[in-house]
């Protein structure tokens, strides 16, 4: 099995890092190929920057020459799983909603810890559209920036779980999910000096991913994410074409994502 786990910014290292744990996560056996977006924000922390990292994800998984047979979004409320799941044949997951629904099975209340206070109105709704809002009892800032989770870990280690006992305590939550890519490598130390689970979307994403290509699951085609309707699209940027209602037995389900056929 392979799976794609897919950066929502350009910063490289970043991508290092979110494979490395996605591969700890992995069952063995499974191929985890982490990508980086061409164009894009180094970092994601807004409106913009999360719709340019939309067309950057798509960019990167249609330009992938191998065969794959999952996608995993890895970016915490950003934009763009919908349309990943109307490009491709294969299961999509955003590490968003694989957190907070991995979340809902280990407490009824569940606290989200995230980077700079800006990001929280694009969790919360995010988690709203997903339909994962009601057990969320807060989405809290740690006040450090995506890339400062890099440069200054141990200052982030603390401001994130001082937040996390925060939503403990406060917000009376059950359960703390990891609300950034980023964080992905400061996971074990987190939970290791907190009261309660902590979930980190990337590892939760590469379980579900397993699970859906081994039990035979992919994206319904019926209606909201059938592939799009046949027309010209003018400059269309990405690398390849996109898929139409005319390409729909096309590409096979481990290679969907290869040969993106039809008309632009």
């Amino acid at each position: 099995m392979r799976i794609l786990v897919v950066n929502v910014n350009t910063t490289e290292s970043m991508t290092e890092g979110i494979a490395r744990v996605a591969r700890q996560a992995a069952s063995a056996g499974t191929e985890i190929i982490g990508l980086t977006p061409e164009f894009g924000a180094e970092s994601c922390e807004g409106n913009v920057e999360s719709h340019l990292a939309a067309l950057g994800v798509m960019d990167a998984v249609l330009k992938y020459p191998g065969e794959f047979d999952a996608v995993i979004q890895a970016g915490y409320g950003e934009h763009g799983r919908e349309g990943l799941q109307e490009l491709l044949d294969v299961p999509v997951i955003d590490i968003t909603e694989a957190g907070a629904a991995l979340a809902m099975f280990l407490g009824r209340r569940y606290s989200v810890v995230t980077t700079l206070d800006r990001t929280v109105p694009l969790i919360e709704d995010r988690l709203l559209l997903a339909g994962l809002d009601s057990h969320c009892v807060s989405v809290r800032a740690s006040g450090m920036a995506v890339l400062e989770l890099e440069e200054n870990p141990q200052g982030a280690i603390e401001a994130i779980t001082d937040q996390a006992a925060e939503a403990v305590e406060r917000d009376r939550a059950e359960v703390i999910v990891l609300g950034c890519g980023g964080m992905a490598e400061l996971g074990e130390t987190i939970t290791r000096r907190a009261s309660v689970p902590v979930v980190d979307g990337v590892a939760a994403a590469v379980r579900l991913a397993e699970s859906l290509v081994g039990l035979g699951l992919s994206t319904s085609k019926v209606r909201t994410y059938a592939p799009a309707r046949e027309k010209k699209l003018s400059g269309w940027p990405l690398g390849q074409s996109v898929p139409t209602e005319s390409s729909a037995a096309g590409p096979t389900p481990s290679a969907a994502g290869s040969a993106a056929a039809g008309s632009a």
